[in-house]
């Protein structure tokens, strides 16, 4: 099944709204590539839209590439029964990305996550801090320049 006309209009009309949004796909799933400073407005628009509705994050998470991050968004809307993903660039020597956990509640724990394993800052984070690693733990260990320590103390 493909995006509903309204969906992909609505997509359209962002994409051409004053640059910084692409639709880098399109068809079942569209995908937007969106940059860091236009991310909130852009996100919060598709949430609140009603010809988008997406109400629910189904996850947040990212990608490490050579020169940056991806941060990756998957969008569900319950009421109309459509997807997108949005996607956002970060160089990786300063990776921050405004968090969006003001407008989806669950994103607060999917930031803190992405934090504690990649390092990416999320700007405006109600509590940006470690999830699943110990306080202290020095490094992001799915970081491809990140080095395994020879001996890991244990409690």
């Amino acid at each position: 099944m493909n995006v509903k006309m309204p969906v992909l209009e609505f997509l359209n009309e962002i994409a051409g709204s004053g640059g910084g949004v692409e639709i880098a796909a399109a068809g079942v799933e569209p995908v937007l590539l969106v940059t860091a400073g236009r991310l909130k407005a852009i996100l919060k628009r598709l949430k609140e839209d009603e010809r988008c509705c997406f109400d629910f994050l189904s996850s947040l998470t990212a990608v490490e590439y050579p020169a940056y991050f991806e941060v990756v968004y998957h969008l569900y809307s319950l009421p109309l029964g459509h997807r997108a993903t949005v996607k956002t660039r970060v160089a990786k020597d300063d990776p921050q990305v405004p968090s969006i956990a003001d407008l989806w509640p669950t994103a607060n724990f999917q930031e803190r996550e992405v934090y504690d394993l990649l390092g990416v800052v999320f700007t405006g984070h109600p509590g940006l801090t470690r999830i699943l690693l110990p306080e202290g733990f020095d490094g992001h260990p799915l970081r491809k320049d990140y080095k395994l320590p020879l001996r890991l103390e244990t409690r």
